[in-house]
Order: structure tokens, then sequence, then C-alpha cells
């Protein structure tokens, strides 16, 4: 594929970075000189130093022979600038990147009229992704697949855990009633990542994921040796947009909700507007305060304002008072390694969930849908297994599926099941593979 990025900062240098692995034709496009050396000597890509909305400079980069266009840059109004030029110049497919979610409801505008094919809200994927991490308050990180017939969990191995020091072929045999398989690990001392084989060992410490079906999620809970208690009361610290939107969803379900914010005018429109929830002006990192509205007897604790080290510093005082469960926004993806070093059960990037939802536009194959796992060098595709391809002509155990990639659910007619060796992938099946990310261009293959 031709792609274009236009937007050298870290969604653009990510998204190129990842298709570093395979045989595209990428040019990336910024004003910024620094930005574009950086990537040019990290990554085998062809760089640009220009202004995207200029179409003398796309034509230059070749727009009317592009496939795809995506546009990431900071501000969303020059990203959906970007994508009606392209379009207009000839590029097959556009992507923008926004902040609005207004953009992407169904409000009788039809974007692609205009030449846009999707928008990305990168408030709306941090709050979705908030959402869900409250409901399975068991892991730091999880995934639903076609609205829940298969979820991807991801949990650290407790001392005193069922599976410590178990290999996976002897859980396997101890917990017989299967309905998950263990897809990544990372080694606690080697810090190294695996696609987990029969003779893989479970060890306390390590970062283990699995795929299972939704009767799977409570037998994974019982394996992780943690407590499962339901997130009733939250405290959201910060009321950016992802704050707000995150606070009208949890009302909905019935969460008990206060939100913090530290600018007065900003505070009492935000009480106005949020009717379900608590709205207190004050500062999060203000520890009298905290301790006033009886942090310590918060479910969660949701760091989202505009500074990374506000958010996590709230966050570890939450965590000190007794908080179970505290996630934080931090703006460096590079961040993203610490959180369980510093005692955080989950950091978030709006930068890397935006790089993972269009990233999915440019796999080979029939890709639905992918993510990238936090702290874990790996990545969880879906694909469509469609009529022909290699995946539908051999049983599972038959078919030579790489050795760095596993076959971990599928989903047949809105129904999640588990893959052994001896099931066979049939024609419209959806098929949720693990994968390092060198291994990506083999497991395309089976799908093409």
């Amino acid at each position: 594929m031709n792609i274009i990025i236009a937007g050298a900062g870290e969604v653009g240098f990510h998204l190129a970075k990842l298709l570093s692995f395979e045989s595209h034709n990428i040019t990336l496009i910024d004003r910024d000189k620094e930005r574009l050396n950086y990537a040019d000597t990290r990554l085998d890509i062809k760089t640009i130093k220009a202004d995207a909305t200029s179409p003398e400079k796309l034509r230059e980069a070749g727009i009317d022979d592009t496939d795809l266009l995506i546009a990431v840059t900071s501000s969303e109004t020059t990203n959906i600038t970007i994508c009606v030029i392209s379009k207009k110049l000839g590029a097959q497919k556009t992507i923008a990147r926004i902040q609005n979610t207004e953009f992407t409801q169904n409000d009788g505008i039809d974007f692609k009229i205009l030449g846009i094919d999707e928008l990305i809200s990168t408030e709306e994927l941090a709050s979705n992704e908030i959402e869900l991490l409250l409901d399975k308050a068991t892991f730091h990180d999880t995934h639903d697949f076609e609205n829940g017939a298969l979820t991807m969990v991801g949990f650290m191995i407790s001392e005193g855990a069922p599976i410590a020091g178990l290999s996976v072929k002897e859980a396997a045999n101890k917990f017989t009633d299967i309905h998950f398989m263990p897809v990544a690990l990372q080694h606690k001392k080697s810090r190294l990542t695996q696609i987990p084989r029969g003779d893989t060992v479970f060890e306390a410490g390590d970062q283990v994921y699995f795929i299972t079906t939704p009767e799977g999620v409570s037998e994974i809970q019982n394996l992780s040796g943690k407590e499962s208690k339901p997130i009733r009361s939250v405290i959201i610290a910060g009321g950016s947009g992802i704050g707000k939107k995150t606070a009208i969803e949890l009302c909905k379900k019935g969460f008990s909700v206060k939100l913090f914010e530290r600018d007065k005018n900003k505070a009492e429109e935000l009480a106005e507007e949020l009717k379900g929830t608590l709205v207190i002006h004050g500062d999060c990192r203000d520890v009298e305060l905290l301790e006033e509205e009886n942090v310590n007897e918060t479910d969660a604790f949701i760091a989202v304002t505009g500074r990374s080290e506000t958010n996590i510093m709230s966050c570890l005082f939450a965590k000190s008072k007794g908080v179970r469960r505290t996630i934080a926004l931090v703006q460096n993806i590079d961040y993203l390694q610490l959180s369980k070093n510093i005692g955080i059960d989950t950091l978030i990037n709006k930068k890397l969930l935006a790089a993972n939802s269009i990233f999915r536009y440019i796999r080979r194959g029939e890709v639905l849908e992918m993510t990238i796992l936090n702290n874990v060098n790996a990545e969880i595709l879906e694909f469509k297994a469609l009529p022909g391809s290699r995946i539908t002509r051999k049983d599972v155990r038959d078919l030579k599926f790489p050795r760095n990639a596993i076959i971990g659910g599928v989903v047949r007619d809105g129904k999640g099941f588990i893959p052994l060796g001896g099931f066979r992938v049939q024609p419209n099946d959806k098929v949720v593979v693990c994968c390092l990310p060198e291994t990506i261009s083999a497991v395309e293959k089976f799908f093409n």
C-alpha cells in the first residue's frame, strides 16, 4: 500500500514505526524539521517537510496514487482539511484524528460526502477504554471483541495465585473446564515477551494475557489470585472532554461519581451540565480536599487532567489511601512502561489508542479490529476468514501457524469459541490472533 501520514507527532511516528515491519510505501509529512529528522534516522520511510494542507505539496507526495491518507496532526480542523483536500486529489481512503466526540455521533452530517472515510475520536476511545477497565476491575488491561463474544484480559500473577508455578500444559490439565487461552506473557525477570506454549511456566510477577469467552472471565479472575469486587464509587480528576464523557457514561450505568475541576468557571459549567455527578471545585493534588471527600472509601480513581505528572501523583496518593483501582491518562507513550513499577493499575494514552484504531485499516486481509497490549511487545488482531483462505483448509493443529503467533479465539454466528487442536476455522468466522510484531506479515498470509 502507498500510505501518507500527515503529522509526525507521537501518533504518526508510532504508526510509521509499526509499519516498519512490513513492505508498505510510507510517506511522513510534517512542518517540524526535528520531528522528521527523528523519524528519518530511525525508520525506513520517506519524509517531507511541508504543510500537508497544501495541494501542491500533496501532489509532490504522490497523493493521486495513495491508497490511504492518515491525518493525525494535533489540530482536528487541520486533519479534516487535509482529508477533504486529499480525497479531491485522488486519495483512495482518508482517516482524520479528532477530539470532538460530536463529530462521531449520527447528527445528520455525512463526512464521507465531504471526503472523510473515517473519524477517530481520541476522547471517545479513551472514555470507552476507562469504562471497560472499570467493568472488569480485576484486570489491568482488557478489550472486547464482537460485543463481548470474546474478551482479552491481562493481569499480573500474584504470589499464591492458583496458576503460579504451573506450566500451560499443567494448568490445562488441572483446570479442565477450559474457556480461555493464554496468548501472551512477559516474564518478570527477563522482561521478554513470548507467545505461551505448553511448557511455558506461569510465575508470580509475570504479566499474562488471555482470550476468553463470557463464562471464562470469572474463571480467570479466580486464577489471578485477586478478589473480584464490583466498582460502585468513582472519583474523576479533571473536567476535560474525557472526564466529562466518562462521568456521563458512568452515571448512566449507576455509578456514584465525583468530579474534581480546579478551574472555577469550568467547574460551574460542568455542575450544571452533569446532573448525576457531584462536581467539586478543587485541585486533585490537594491531599486535605481528597481526604475530606473520603477518597479512602472510593473504589476507583481516574485522573484525566491535561498534565501527566498530576495524573500520576494523584493516582499514587489515591492508591496509598486504599483505592482499589487507579487509572491515569498520560501524554508520553514511554510512560506506559512504568505503570506496574510505580504502583498505578493502568496508564492510558490517547495517541496510542488512536494509533491502534487507525492501524486496522492498514493491515492486509480482512482485519476487523486490532489492539496493542500495554507493557508487552505483542499485538492482537481480529481477522475475517475468507472462503478459500489457508486458515480454513486444515484443523488448527495442522495449520503450521507461525510459532510466534497463536489463535486465541473464534467468533462464529455471534458466539465465541476457544479453538483447541481439532478445531477448524470456517469461512466468515472472525478469528482473534495474538502475535509478535515481526510475525504479522506471516500471519496475514493465512487470511488473504
